[in-house]
C-alpha cells in the first residue's frame, strides 16, 4: 500500500498540522469578530451573542477538520464525544471559543481560540489566536519571549477569584497581580511578556488548557500541573484539576512557595 500524504511535511501538497491549526484559529476568529459586530448592531442579548459565537466556531472548525483530517479524533468543548480518541494516535483538542462570558461583553478583548494536536504523547501542533487584538500565537514558528524588565513578577489570574495556590504565590515572590478573562488571553500574557506567572487551581478542561500549554512550551516558558508534573493530554476524563505556566527562571521558586513548607493539602 501506498502511504498517504505526510501531514506534518511541508511538500505534501497540502498544509501541514501547524500551518491547518493556525488557519482554522485564525478563521474561526475572524468569524466570531464579525458576528459579535453584526449582533450587537442588531440589538442581540449578551446571552444570544455569547450561544452564537460558540456554535459558528464549533460548526467551521469541526467541519474544516472533517475536511481536512477526516481520520483524527476530536476533542470539541462544544461537540459530542468522539469515542475515537480512547484509541487514536492524533486527536486535535479545540475550545472554539474560550473566555465566551467576555465575548458577549462589548468592548472585551480577552477571549480566543484554541486549536491543538496531541500526538500520541506530545503536541504536533497548536494555535491560540486573539481574536479581537488580531493576534495568533503558534507553535510553529515559536513565538519568541520578550525581556520583561520588570523588578518584581506579575502573576495573572481569573477576573472574579484568587485561587488560593496564585495567592500563596503572590505573596511568597512579592508578585504584582492582574486580572483577565479566559484561560487562553492569561496563558498567551505570559507568552507575552504582560504578566510571568499563569496559576490556576480551581479546575479546568483539557480544551481550556491544551492550546495554550503548547504555544507556552514552543515559546520554552516552564508548563505542568501545580505540583510539577507533566500535563498528559487527551485522558479519558477530560476534568484538569489545575495548571501553572511561567517563566522558567521562576519555575522552582513558584513550586517551592507552594510545596516547600508544605502549604497546600
Amino acid at each position: 500500500m501506498t502511504p498517504g500524504p505526510d501531514p506534518t511535511s511541508k511538500t505534501a501538497g497540502a498544509e501541514t498540522d501547524a500551518e491547518l491549526a493556525t488557519r482554522l484559529a485564525v478563521e474561526a476568529g475572524q468569524r466570531l469578530v464579525a458576528l459579535r459586530e453584526q449582533l450587537w448592531q442588531s440589538g442581540a442579548e449578551s446571552w444570544q451573542v455569547m450561544d452564537r459565537g460558540d456554535a459558528i466556531s464549533h460548526e467551521f472548525i469541526g467541519e474544516q477538520l472533517h475536511l481536512h483530517r477526516p481520520d483524527d479524533a476530536v476533542l470539541d468543548e462544544e461537540g459530542a464525544e468522539d469515542p475515537r480518541r480512547f484509541d487514536a494516535d492524533r486527536v486535535w483538542i479545540i475550545d472554539p471559543l474560550d473566555g465566551t462570558r467576555e465575548f458577549g461583553e462589548p468592548g472585551r478583548h480577552d477571549w480566543a481560540v484554541h486549536v491543538a494536536l496531541w500526538d500520541r504523547d506530545h503536541f504536533g501542533a497548536a494555535a491560540v489566536s486573539l481574536p479581537a487584538v488580531d493576534l495568533v500565537l503558534a507553535t510553529d514558528p515559536p513565538p519568541v519571549l520578550p525581556d520583561p524588565g520588570r523588578s518584581r513578577p506579575r502573576i495573572i489570574t481569573s477576573r472574579n477569584r484568587s485561587p488560593y495556590a496564585a495567592v500563596i504565590v503572590a505573596n511568597a515572590l512579592a508578585c504584582d497581580a492582574v486580572r483577565l478573562g479566559s484561560a487562553g488571553a492569561k496563558a498567551m500574557a505570559v507568552v507575552l511578556g504582560e504578566a510571568d506567572i499563569y496559576l490556576h487551581d480551581g479546575g479546568m478542561y483539557q480544551w481550556d488548557s491544551a492550546a495554550p500549554a503548547a504555544v507556552a512550551l514552543a515559546a520554552g516558558l516552564h508548563v505542568s500541573r501545580i505540583d510539577g508534573t507533566a500535563i498528559v493530554y487527551n485522558d479519558r476524563d477530560p476534568w484538569l484539576p489545575d495548571f501553572l505556566i511561567c517563566r522558567q527562571e521562576l519555575a522552582d521558586d513558584v513550586l517551592d512557595a507552594l510545596w516547600g513548607d508544605d502549604r497546600l493539602p
